[in-house]
């Protein structure tokens, strides 16, 4: 069943890094389609049900840096499964949900209605995405390897990076070891890696890796 489920991946893959030969914005609106499609039912991915899911999201939780964080980003929020816990794992914080399907994003906004106040859901390609903001803590989970190519790989670590705001934190969650081609421009950039948890017991390993801006004013090590 794992041969299986390896071949199935491998396909998909094929399928995305194919798209990307396209030019950023034809590849964006294709994408947005295809996950509106997806999307036609309810929670495609059993992301609120799934026992692995589940396991994913505390493992997540489970790495961030202790902290205050008042500004939190989520990429590629879906229907707001983890943004919802993220909303009650940090009471104090803005939370953002950023997805490129806006039919996902109708059912994060029923999901995390309870906080209303202090949520953003937004319609918007990491690619081409632009905010006044950086974010305290920035989370990017199985995202990456629907945008194919080196060069998008490395747009979307650079855009990733530039959110983060100074003493910030960015945690990525991919599949293993595939982490370490989507992670690789990000690893080798700016941000300072702050520890890497590979979780292989279940039936689709995945790591949990996270990096943090140099807080303004710090010079390093002397």
């Amino acid at each position: 069943m794992a041969g299986v489920e390896r071949v199935g991946d491998l396909l998909h893959r094929t399928a995305f890094r194919t798209l990307s030969l396209l030019g950023s914005r034809g590849q964006g609106a294709l994408l947005r389609r295809y996950f509106d499609w997806w999307h036609r039912n309810p929670d495609p991915w059993r992301m609120g049900t799934d026992a692995y899911e589940q396991a994913k999201y505390a493992a997540t939780l489970a790495q961030v840096p202790g902290g205050r964080y008042r500004r939190i980003l989520e990429v590629g929020c879906s229907e707001g499964v983890f943004t919802g816990l993220l909303v009650d794992a940090y009471p104090e914080a803005e939370v953002t949900g950023l997805d490129i399907s806006e039919r996902a994003l109708a059912r994060a906004a029923e999901r995390v209605a309870k906080a209303a106040g202090r949520t953003t859901l937004l319609a918007a390609d990491l690619l081409t995405f632009t905010s006044e903001h950086r974010y305290d803590l920035v989370f990017c989970a199985e995202t990456l390897y629907y945008l194919g190519r080196r060069d998008r790989l490395r747009l979307a670590s650079a855009q990733l990076t530039r959110l983060v705001a100074p003493g910030g934190v960015l945690v990525l969650v991919h599949p293993w070891p595939e982490a370490r081609r989507l992670h690789r421009f990000v690893h080798a950039g700016p941000l300072s890696p702050v520890s890497e948890v590979v979780e292989d017991s279940g039936h689709r390993p995945f790591s949990v890796s996270v990096y943090e801006a140099r807080a303004a004013g710090s010079t390093g090590a002397s």
